[in-house]
């Protein structure tokens, strides 16, 4: 066979190959982009209606994303129960991201916060909302000047106070940022803006949004509190996690706008955040929620 003929075989085999990768590996993607993201909520705790807002969440998130939900609940409603999830070292195992909306400030145990960090620290990406920045005040935690606990690490904030419920301004930063590029600025109901006792976010973190609250004192003199309310934070060098303090009211839970930042923010968290995913889910439940007794 003449060399050149021989060339030319040669290179239409290497043609046809590379287009059937190609096409093998746009199937893979259209497959992943089918197969719902497993996420886990861990939720309940002091202060908040967690009864009501875990399903809020969860059918909200699954409305607007290929999401389906496993829900641990803690009906419990004080600061220094545990959520009963976190008694089987396994409990993070078959889900891809973790949204923890629990309310736990008294659990200071530092061996039950490494088990429930470990997983976060070798990579499964969380989203940390409201209450659950106030949690796990292990040895460290003060009310009143800078600390750096290891839960704080995780969530890429440290804030220990909120003040009166008054409507908080939010407006978003870097409009380049995928989680909020089409987000517009809005203003909550009465609502809980979380101070930052280190005056600014952790140096893992980037700030996506500010809350900015103005209230006046009994003689009239106007005050305003502006700090970080939504961000990332990219967790031991490796993990994603997405944070807002935003969301103690049910009504504020339930806004679409509300919805739309926890769900893109969720989306960024497992590198998924498309046009594939950003898709009603077949269901809301994986399966039955898991009720505390």
């Amino acid at each position: 066979m003449h060399l050149s003929v021989r060339f030319a075989i040669v290179a239409c085999i290497i043609m046809m190959g590379l287009k059937f990768t190609s096409l093998t590996s746009n199937v893979a993607r259209a497959d992943d982009s089918d197969t719902p993201i497993r996420a886990l909520l861990v939720t309940g705790g002091c202060c908040h209606d967690y009864a009501k807002q875990k399903d809020i969440l969860t059918q909200g998130i699954s409305a607007r994303a290929n999401v389906e939900w496993a829900i641990a609940f803690d009906p419990d409603r004080t600061t220094k129960h545990l959520n009963a999830v976190y008694q089987n070292e396994d409990w993070y195992k078959g889900f891809d991201v973790v949204v923890h909306d629990e309310c736990s400030a008294d659990v200071k145990d530092l061996t039950i916060i490494d088990r429930i960090l470990k997983p976060h620290r070798d990579g499964l990406p969380g989203v940390v909302l409201h209450c659950a920045m106030h949690c796990y005040r292990s040895e460290g935690w003060t009310d009143n000047k800078p600390a750096v606990t290891p839960w704080f690490e995780f969530t890429g904030l440290a804030t220990t106070h909120h003040g009166a419920q008054i409507p908080i301004e939010v407006t978003y930063l870097d409009k380049t940022n995928p989680i909020i590029a089409p987000l517009s600025d809005w203003t909550t109901i009465h609502e809980e803006l979380y101070n930052n006792i280190l005056g600014d976010i952790q140096p893992t973190a980037t700030a996506l949004a500010k809350g900015k609250q103005t209230s006046k004192d009994k003689d009239g003199n106007e005050h305003v509190n502006q700090t970080v309310v939504a961000w990332t934070n990219m967790y031991n060098g490796k993990t994603r996690v997405f944070g807002t303090t935003l969301g103690h009211n049910d009504e504020t839970v339930a806004d679409a706008r509300y919805l739309d930042l926890v769900t893109r923010g969720l989306l960024w968290s497992v590198d998924k955040l498309d046009d594939a995913h950003l898709k009603p889910a077949a269901k809301v439940l994986l399966e039955e929620p898991t009720t505390q007794k």
